[in-house]
């Protein structure tokens, strides 16, 4: 369509957006997201995260929430460009400076087969439709590796309020997420239907 923004475009506006938030706006959102994500947590369940950086929302008190709630928590490790591998994480004090500016836990490297064991999968945005298109940073990673995510588990975009938008740019190969959490919307169900 005429007008419509490009991939590029939405990224560009985002980290744009992004980069100018105040340190205590980011920090009262993390705040938010982490009490909105705790209740998808509880003895026996695996969720799938990751350490938000660079502006991302959230911090790692989504991460404490989870597990203070009982729930294994497990985050990528990344390596050659393929499905992310997973390990456990066990607190602020079990992560290391990884590649691309990550932080990644020092424990055991798990399989990339690890994701279908998760009940919910957090997925990093910079934005998600009402259809469930995720827009990325453009690397890929996470479009390799939901396709051995269980099918009934949550596929759940982070990310503000105002990065949850009624359309965005998709492709083949893209991975729709069922859900969003934002800080003033809380967990909430996107809408799968064909259109």
């Amino acid at each position: 369509m005429p007008g419509e923004r490009t991939k590029y475009a939405w990224r560009d506006r985002i980290l744009a957006e992004r980069a100018q938030l105040a340190t205590t706006e980011h920090a009262a959102e993390a705040a938010a997201l982490a009490a909105a994500i705790g209740p998808l947590a509880g003895p026996d369940v695996v969720v799938c995260a990751y350490v938000p950086i660079r502006g991302e929302p959230g911090d790692l008190r989504m991460l404490d929430a989870l597990r203070e709630r009982d729930a294994t928590v497990l985050l990528p490790v990344t390596g050659e460009p393929g499905p992310l591998c997973w390990a456990r994480y066990e607190g602020a004090d079990s992560l290391r400076k990884a590649r691309y500016g990550l932080r990644e836990p020092t424990t055991p490297t798990l399989p990339p087969g690890t994701v279908a064991t998760a009940a919910s999968i957090l997925v990093p945005a910079l934005a998600v439709d009402r259809r469930g298109v995720r827009l990325g940073r453009g690397a890929g990673y996470y479009d390799r590796t939901l396709g051995a995510a269980d099918p009934a588990a949550r596929l759940i975009a982070v990310v503000r309020d105002s990065e949850l938008v009624d359309r965005l740019p998709e492709e083949p190969h893209d991975h729709r997420m069922g859900w969003a959490v934002t800080p003033g919307g809380g967990l909430r169900e996107l809408d799968l239907r064909p259109e």
